[in-house]
């Protein structure tokens, strides 16, 4: 009965998030941006035989170490969840008005 009602409640986090319009072009500037972002700072580079997966899970823990963004609770760590986080974190670094935005 506690597990059902933690998987319950896990599906329930995971079908609330809000879908982006332009998610996956958002996603694609997250990447590129945390790239450059884990660069700039030194601590990572990144290869061209890296996946995008790779790139998305390092990149996600960087923000996370370094406090730009909230963690996901343990339970719904996900790539699907870490692409949507990215995503949201980097609507919200483009300008007013931005293409992707609207």
């Amino acid at each position: 009965m506690i597990i059902e009602s933690f998987i319950y409640s896990v599906r329930k986090m995971t079908k609330h998030k809000k879908k982006l319009k332009h998610e996956a072009e958002l996603l694609k500037e997250a990447i590129r941006a945390g790239m450059e972002y884990g660069e700039e700072r030194g601590v990572v580079e990144f290869e061209a035989t890296d996946s995008a997966n790779e790139k998305i899970e390092y990149i996600y823990k960087l923000l996370v170490h370094d406090k730009l963004i909230q963690p996901l609770a343990k339970e719904a760590i996900s790539l699907p969840s870490m692409k949507h986080k990215l995503a949201l974190w980097v609507s919200k670094q483009l300008p007013a008005g931005h293409p992707l935005l609207k």
